[in-house]
């Protein structure tokens, strides 16, 4: 027995608790110690029960009894606890006896010594007087605001802490007072079992006992571990501020109350320094709240910043080493941690990370001069274990200038264009294809945010008609909005989620605009999603650490390598990695195919990524075997210049990287999973080729998205029929149609069978004259109900006239047409996306049989582009000659192919004209000939 168990035991064995057990029992308090037979103990319990229970009681009676009886129970077993550990207890006066802590070592996984959490603890003992007010009082505030008035422990804390690890199960709460914070530290082990807190609790009244407050308080703070091997308040300050603790700041004073709570998780040099300062705001705010300080000593302290001191020399890959270290701190304790003597073998490969650290040093110097972009952040992944190859959190740990110490791998930021593929991966797992034609016309997307939504591609321009492969490669915005709405957000969201994203948890916040990046995703979780692709759907979460051992070499934990899980279709994954693979297809915006996104000896899929006013720079690739992301910005969320899209500044450092990290290695092609199905379609449609399909080719689908319908966009006579994919909505189809007149195509309106469907109570009214035959001439639709009607549109020949929204048109034209019968058509469209037509024929007797109708007046032309000539002649299509006058006066022929079309006794021919026969910029007379016949000319511009 301890010199510290005999005097407990003198002390209290005589008490009356104890005298009532051993005059109950007929026996000393020594026959019931541990270890001797309770037989007798238990014939009281017995006797007791009887007692209890004999006779007739009522059931109130019956339950008072049950409860007395179980009370009585628990208090003789707590007893019988305290005096079993009172025996087991080290003595008290020896309290900052410590053992020499062995260090933990971390290394990369080929054996090379990363970091050395050194076993040697750092201590200076101060006293009381030596250490300012407030740094005492911070601890104070934070730690146990109640300490001069407790006896050691508080009740309510060791009762919430117990009940919370009875549900939880988890025996991490804390409810312990700066005494028991101090025996834990300074006598115990930090050992998570009810045990070691009853012998806790048993310490901590006997040194209250032994010592006065300030006493306990001195200790305290001289014994305290605040991480990075310091031990105490002054260790502490030398430590992180390079300053006795005399001369500490209030708000340093904050910081280092701040972490005790957690050494390692609030360390300032780890990943969580924004939790560290929020903690510190949190102490002084508690600081005001006890009266410590006042309201504009808070406020100052709140707002200054503080500086750390550097960590030092002898890290390699700090923010790397310094994450694997949080996560060991959270599984093993801040204590064994560091004094454990830990070998840790990590998934790092240094010499990769050495290839990472060179590229991220080599081009930011070069963001940063050109662009403003003043940080670089890089991580690679092996997607088909998971294993972190490389971290390289910032441009350099050291460099306090751009807060070097911070892990951008691990901060939510705005990811632009790089989050398109989860849209994209959504959209073929629910029909769509990469063949899967989009309008891309900028678009009125209604209210997003409070604000309508129109977005525009990167350069402002509008391509018409394009396919996913296309949209996806070449980074154009609204054919990705378009495809978020049409599969949905929700839906986008679980595709990212299920592939690794970790940080969209708050779905009221995001739109549309999602696509775009609207939402912020942490680098390593974006690098480990897109892995997802490289491995053919199947997800390995972020592994880092290999195998841990303790200083006798036994092994606590090892990587078991695994099949992963399904997180993605595998027929998806291919064809998104298909896509990102395909240079070819950037060729529509990137003039350079064979730029910083493809690697010269093998293939490689990769997704550039920019947000509004260039704050964040992405670029994301991969190859089967690697995968690998690059944030630039800067921390503070500035903007960069305008230029420093992901191309420019994110894919010089990911393609520097890759190319070094892949030397030497077997060059890997993306494997086609079975299942996948590779047929010709309709080139501009995507849908399976017709008799009137002028071009095919060979896309790859699965069986679940292969198109099934025919060509409708190609039709009889050469006609090109284009419509929006919500073709009876006008705010998606209206700039579709405006478009599609601009660039000289034909408008076809939209019917029922076009997709929407009829509304047979719309009543529609034509007004126009019997007989055209002068100009302007005028026509008035109207249609009812009124309320329901959106808008109103007007062909005549199947070509667009006009629209106007609401329930009424009144149409003016100075256009000539050919004489002869003509069909006008009314579409009227309701608010609930349905339609209704009428048609009525109007006569033209202008003396004309020969009309240039298309293009018009003014019209800016755009290449390639439609022109189109009504005849009542029926002749042979390549009697037509279709010319261009110059302001000059010189005559240019317009070559190209020309088709025919009978509409009734008019014929109309279409003249297409390829960008290559595209004229000099300038003003131009247009005008067409059929034998020695002549049209009227039109006059337009050619930009």
């Amino acid at each position: 027995m301890t010199d510290y168990a005999r005097g407990w035991k003198s002390t209290h064995s005589s008490s009356p608790f104890f005298r009532r057990i051993e005059k109950r029992t007929g026996s000393s308090g020594a026959n019931n110690r541990p270890g001797r037979s309770p037989g007798r103990f238990l014939t009281i319990l017995k006797g007791i029960f009887r007692w209890l229970f004999q006779g007739r009681r009522s059931l109130w009676k019956k339950v008072a009894a049950v409860v007395v009886f179980l009370g009585l129970l628990g208090f003789i077993l707590l007893g019988s606890l305290f005096v079993y550990y009172s025996f087991t207890l080290p003595d008290p006066n020896k309290l900052v006896d410590r053992v020499v802590p062995e260090s933990t070592k971390i290394f990369d996984r080929n054996g090379k010594l990363l970091y050395e959490i050194h076993g040697e603890a750092k201590r200076t003992l101060v006293t009381l007087d030596q250490i300012p007010p407030y740094v005492r009082e911070a601890s104070i505030a934070v730690e146990d605001k109640n300490f001069y008035k407790h006896g050691g422990i508080s009740f309510v804390g060791i009762a919430r802490s117990i009940l919370v690890d009875i549900f939880t199960g988890s025996l991490s709460q804390g409810g312990s007072t700066i005494t028991q914070q101090f025996v834990r530290n300074a006598v115990l082990t930090r050992e998570k079992a009810f045990a070691r807190k009853i012998k806790e609790i048993i310490l901590s009244l006997e040194i209250e006992r032994k010592f006065n407050k300030d006493q306990i308080l001195q200790l305290y703070l001289n014994e305290i571990p605040y991480g990075s091997n310091a031990y105490g308040v002054e260790a502490a300050s030398q430590t992180f501020f390079g300053k006795d603790v005399k001369d500490l700041t209030l708000t340093e004073a904050a910081y280092l109350a701040a972490i005790p709570k957690g050494p390692t998780f609030y360390s300032p040099y780890g990943p969580h320094k924004d939790e560290l300062d929020a903690r510190a705001k949190t102490v002084l705010q508690l600081m005001y709240e006890q009266s410590y300080i006042t309201k504009q000593q808070r406020d100052t302290a709140q707002n200054q910043k503080v500086s750390f001191r550097n960590i030092g020399i002898g890290i390699l890959a700090p923010h790397f080493v310094l994450y694997v270290q949080d996560l060991l701190a959270q599984k093993y304790g801040d204590i064994s941690l560091q004094e454990g003597g830990l070998k840790v073998t990590t998934t790092l490969d240094y010499d990769i990370q050495k290839m990472a650290e060179d590229a991220v040093a080599k081009q930011v110097p070069l963001n940063e001069k050109n662009y403003n972009g003043g940080n670089a952040a890089l991580v690679a992944i092996d997607p088909k274990t998971g294993e972190i190859l490389a971290m390289v959190g910032s441009r350099d740990y050291f460099d306090t200038a751009h807060d070097g110490a911070v892990n951008v791998t691990l901060r939510p930021r705005q990811p632009g264009s790089s989050f398109k593929p989860y849209v994209y991966a959504t959209a073929f797992k629910q029909g769509m294809n990469p063949a899967t034609m989009l309008m891309d016309v900028n678009t009125d997307f209604g209210r997003y945010g409070g604000q309508d939504y129109t977005p525009t591609d990167y350069d402002g321009k509008e391509r018409g008609p394009v396919s996913i492969r296309q949209a996806l490669q070449n980074s154009l915005n609204v054919p990705a909005v378009k495809t978020m709405i049409l599969n949905g957000v929700d839906n986008a969201i679980d595709t990212a989620e299920a592939m690794g994203i970790t940080t969209l948890t708050d779905r009221s916040r995001y739109g549309p605009s999602l696509v775009l990046g609207g939402g912020e995703v942490k680098l390593l979780d974006h690098v480990s999603a897109y892995g997802v692709f490289a491995a053919n759907g199947i997800k390995h979460d972020p592994v880092t650490i290999l195998k841990v051992e303790d200083k006798n070499g036994n092994i606590l934990e090892q990587y078991q390598p695994s099949e992963g899980r399904e997180a993605l279709n595998p027929l998806v994954a291919y064809q998104v990695a298909n896509v990102l693979s395909d240079k070819q297809a950037r060729s529509l915006l990137f003039t350079n195919i064979n730029n910083k996104l493809t690697l010269p000896d093998r293939p490689v899929a990769a997704k550039t990524g920019t947000t509004q006013e260039f704050r964040d720079a992405w670029t994301v690739g991969f190859t089967p075997s690697l995968v690998a992301g690059v944030w630039v910005g800067n921390n503070d969320n500035a903007p960069m210049k305008k230029g420093a899209d992901g191309l420019v500044v994110a894919a010089p450092i990911w393609n520097d990287f890759m190319h070094a990290a892949t030397q030497g290695k077997p060059v890997e092609n993306f494997i086609q999973p079975d299942g996948m199905i590779q047929i010709s379609v309709d080139a501009l449609s995507g849908k399976l080729p017709t008799a009137y399909t002028p071009s095919t080719k060979t896309e790859v689908f699965t069986s679940f998205n292969v198109p099934t319908q025919p060509d409708d966009v190609h039709l009889a006579g050469g006609l090109t029929v284009l419509h929006s994919e919500k073709p009876d909505d006008p705010a998606w189809e209206n700039p579709v149609r405006d478009w599609l007149l601009a660039h000289g195509y034909s408008y076809q309106p939209p019917t029922g069978t076009s997709g929407g469907a009829i509304d047979n109570s719309i009543a529609l009214q034509i007004v126009a004259p019997s007989e055209i035959n002068s100009t302007p001439w005028s026509i008035q639709i109207t249609a009812q109900p009124v309320g329901k009607i959106a808008q109103i549109q007007v062909f005549l020949d199947n070509n667009f006239l006009g629209s106007a929204a609401g329930s009424s048109l009144d149409f003016n034209s100075s256009a000539l047409h050919v004489d002869g019968t003509h069909q006008l058509l009314a579409v009227a469209q309701t608010t609930d996306g349905k339609t209704n037509q009428k048609s009525a024929s109007l006569q033209f007797a202008f003396g004309k049989n020969l009309v240039v109708i298309q293009p018009r007046d003014d019209q800016a032309l755009q290449f390639p582009t439609n022109m189109i000539l009504e005849s009542t002649t029926n002749i042979a299509a390549e009697n037509v000659k279709f010319w261009a006058r110059s302001a000059a006066g010189k005559l240019i022929p317009l070559p190209g192919n020309i088709t025919k079309q009978e509409l009734g006794q008019i014929f109309e021919y279409t003249l297409n004209v390829a960008s290559t026969s595209k004229p000099a910029r300038g003003s131009y007379a247009l005008y067409a000939q059929i034998g020695s016949g002549t049209s009227n000319e039109v006059t337009v511009k050619i930009p």
